[in-house]
């Protein structure tokens, strides 16, 4: 199984892109993964607001393909623990059926076009957190279930 992570922006901090580095670094034993980064789109008003949501939208899906499974990450999302998070994983990777893809948006959200696409939408938490931070909070927990699929230690 592949995992893709598309996310609108790129990655500033030095610190977050040394966490996301390591973490990369330590699924490869598990499995392939890559992230595609869109860039995010500029607006003025709030009707071109409207617009950019739309662009990045379509930029996100595009750079999805099929077949996949897509997930977006969205703070109105369903929340689910470590144990069924590594679950869902697990099912996908038995299935062979495609890549898993997470789609994480950019500060002032997703598109509905994406929203609908979506197999899941996921919430990480019911806090607020950057999409970068967004990023490095769903690589550790993709390494996290690996590691919890595989009944090595670290889940805790």
């Amino acid at each position: 199984m592949h995992i893709r992570i598309i996310a609108v922006g790129k990655v500033k901090e030095t610190w977050q892109k040394e966490g996301i580095s390591d973490l990369i670094r330590r699924l490869t034993p598990y499995t392939s993964i890559t992230i595609t980064e869109i860039p995010d789109q500029k607006f003025s008003s709030p009707g071109e607001k409207v617009r950019a949501i739309i662009r990045e939208g379509e930029a996100l899906l595009t750079a999805a393909k099929e077949p996949a499974f897509l997930i977006v990450l969205d703070p109105a999302g369903r929340e689910m623990g470590s144990e069924s998070f590594s679950d869902l994983i697990r099912k996908r990777e038995i299935s062979g059926s495609g890549d898993l893809v997470f789609v994480i948006g950019g500060p002032d959200g997703l598109s509905e076009e994406v929203r609908a696409k979506s197999d899941l939408t996921l919430s990480l938490s019911q806090m607020t957190f950057t999409h970068t931070i967004a990023r490095l909070l769903l690589l550790e927990q993709i390494y996290r279930a690996f590691r919890i699929i595989r009944g090595e230690p670290y889940h805790r």
